[in-house]
């Protein structure tokens, strides 16, 4: 089967859990790993398992634009804004996992298919990739007024970068909530857990609604759950959703793929199993305009 060729900039944690999913991709061929430390963990990783290696950051894209169509950058949101640049010139397409949140905010079970043409795709947050779908579902049949998400991650799970950007992922949350969720008004929050042996990620979702029709809105969350559960198999409920008034709550879990990333860490493995699945839909439609032409 042909595939598209795909690149990683960045190659720390999620750059690396990211190489290991698009080995199992049915679409995407991983030819390149772009980092700027030599020995990063990641690029020695991806050379012994045959890959091409750079580090000398963008400029390996400049100097060899051929080495793929889809770029995933996996470096830093101030990073990202000097690459989107670049990579719009080189004509290529980006799925974003930095907190820059320039490009369109996509949850492959919300909205890929109307943002399937951008450019430069933004993975949003952990938690909002958990939360927003939710917040979508419930919205859809019953019209969300607020909605306030809690995300519960392991300490262990929440690196530098993580803990340098939480006001970004408040804001940037609140933001998808509001605009990919559909909520009139979203407010976010994160809690890092710091409790032995470490916690899977959690997520409490807690919406006001116009219309509170209770079957319906409890088919549509069981739905969306199937769908996020089509990319990230150990995103579930935790017990049945609660009405009170006009109000739902829904509590989640998330358990990572342990590919790279230990299991608890579900608010990482999401965020890289959401964008591979952006990249294969990318791949689609390149595929086919390739077909078409």
């Amino acid at each position: 089967m042909k595939k598209t060729n795909v690149a990683i900039i960045g190659s720390g944690n999620i750059g690396t859990d990211l190489m290991y999913k698009l080995e199992k991709s049915v679409g995407q061929k991983l030819t390149a790993m772009i980092g700027i430390d030599p020995e990063s963990d990641g690029l020695k990783r991806a050379h012994n398992l045959g890959y091409k290696t750079f580090h000398n950051g963008i400029k390996a894209l400049i100097e060899e634009p051929e080495l793929a169509d889809i770029v995933y950058d996996a470096t830093s949101a101030k990073t990202h804004i000097e690459h989107a640049k670049i990579l719009r010139n080189l004509g290529k397409k980006v799925i974003d996992l930095t907190p820059s949140a320039i490009g369109q905010f996509v949850c492959p079970a919300v909205n890929i298919g109307s943002n399937i043409n951008k450019d430069n795709i933004n993975m949003i947050t952990c938690g909002g990739q958990a939360t927003i779908p939710i917040v979508h579902a419930i919205n859809n049949v019953g019209d969300v007024s607020y909605a306030e998400i809690v995300a519960t991650i392991s300490s262990k799970s929440a690196g530098p970068g993580t803990r340098a950007n939480i006001d970004e992922f408040t804001k940037t949350t609140r933001r998808g909530i509001e605009e990919v969720g559909g909520a009139d008004l979203g407010k976010a929050l994160i809690i890092l857990n710091p409790a032995e042996p470490s916690i899977l990620m959690r997520d409490t979702i807690y919406c006001e609604v116009k219309e509170m029709k209770e079957e319906s809105i409890r088919d549509a969350v069981y739905k969306m759950i199937a769908q996020v559960q089509s990319y990230v198999p150990g995103y579930r409920l935790k017990q049945e959703p609660l009405f009170d008034g006009h109000r739902v709550t829904v509590f989640l879990e998330v358990e990572g793929a342990g590919d790279y990333f230990p299991p608890y860490a579900g608010n990482l493995d999401i965020m890289t199993a959401a964008a591979i699945r952006v990249g294969d839909e990318f791949s689609r439609l390149l595929l086919q305009e390739g077909v078409e032409q």
